[in-house]
């Protein structure tokens, strides 16, 4: 993993003040209150955490956020769990994490979830395609052969009131714009969504529900993207959002999705979004004068993240 430029111009805001303008937005986003017959479930691409030096004040806004939650699936967490462990530390006593082990680019990836509401079930592992399997990972017009996984999807399983379900949680290869490494983007995609068809049909499977979510590298979550086709080329439905924005704060791009099979899952989803706290977070440096956009987006995605928390609710 490899940090963004620390921003090289000070500014400091009042944390309280910050939270404030953050759970105003969070009601006119649209964010539901827990409910005990509802689960709220996140996801989101922490940009390079616990390689990047945020401070004790930076982890209370991202505790923040997760808090809203009873179950967030995280990306881009490092080897160093020390940020991971200091938002946990803000959080409330029953709030627990999971997290795998380093894998490309050296990311882990975490599950944090409120354990007075989710309880974690007994399965627990990855998402790998077996050598011998290889072959069925195809798409049409790309030549090249799939070679398994950057890092592998992992995977738990979870119970809410009578809601049993597996998250995927997923941060699929990006590389470049080069054809090639679209390509190996849109195979590794394919083979998400192939596995997850495969397990929801078999007689072995461990729960019915199976929700794949986190960073896709989705440019367009429209018919005609290559990386939509591929996830959805298995029949994986994505939701519309109440809060049309991309979940890149730089750009529109649909890079973060949760994804899950018609049927029993999608009668019990409700709602979902996009929460856009660069709308809101660090005003006093937006309005400043002497600085520019660049260096507002500079500051929060340093200190933040340069990706968005994308949120659905589920019946329970």
């Amino acid at each position: 993993m490899v940090a963004f430029a620390k921003p090289g111009f000070s500014f400091s805001y009042v944390t309280a003040q910050e939270i404030s303008a953050l759970q105003s937005h969070r009601t006119a986003r649209g964010i539901p209150n827990k409910q005990t017959n509802r689960l709220l479930v996140a996801t989101w691409n922490i940009a390079n955490f616990g390689v990047q030096e945020r401070r004790d004040s930076d982890h209370a806004l991202i505790a923040e956020m997760l808090g809203w939650f009873d179950l967030a699936a995280l990306q881009e967490v490092g080897d160093n769990v020390t940020g991971l462990k200091s938002v946990l530390a803000k959080l409330p006593p029953s709030y627990r994490t999971l997290f795998s082990d380093r894998a490309g680019n050296n990311e882990r990836m975490a599950f944090v979830y409120d354990s007075s509401k989710v309880t974690l079930l007994e399965k627990v592992g990855e998402v790998a395609v077996p050598p011998a399997s290889h072959r069925y990972i195809t798409l049409p017009g790309i030549e090249q052969k799939y070679r398994g996984f950057d890092r592998n999807p992992y995977l738990a399983a979870f119970q809410a009131g009578g809601f049993r379900f597996l998250l995927v949680n997923v941060h699929l290869y990006f590389g470049s714009d080069s054809t090639r490494d679209k390509n190996r983007r849109r195979l590794e995609t394919y083979a998400v969504a192939r596995w997850a068809d495969l397990r929801r049909k078999s007689g072995q499977r461990y729960v019915d529900d199976i929700i794949v979510l986190g960073d896709f590298n989705l440019p367009k979550a429209v018919p005609g993207d290559g990386v939509y086709e591929a996830l959805t080329k298995r029949g994986l439905h994505l939701p519309a959002h109440t809060s049309q924005v991309g979940s890149a704060i730089a750009s529109d791009n649909h890079y973060d999705q949760i994804a899950f099979f018609p049927g029993n899952t999608q009668a019990d989803y409700v709602d979902g979004g996009v929460f856009d706290f660069d709308a809101v977070v660090f005003s006093a440096l937006w309005n400043d004068p002497q600085r520019s956009k660049a260096d507002f987006i500079a500051y929060a995605r340093y200190y933040l993240s340069d990706h968005r928390p994308l949120w659905a609710e589920f019946q329970i």
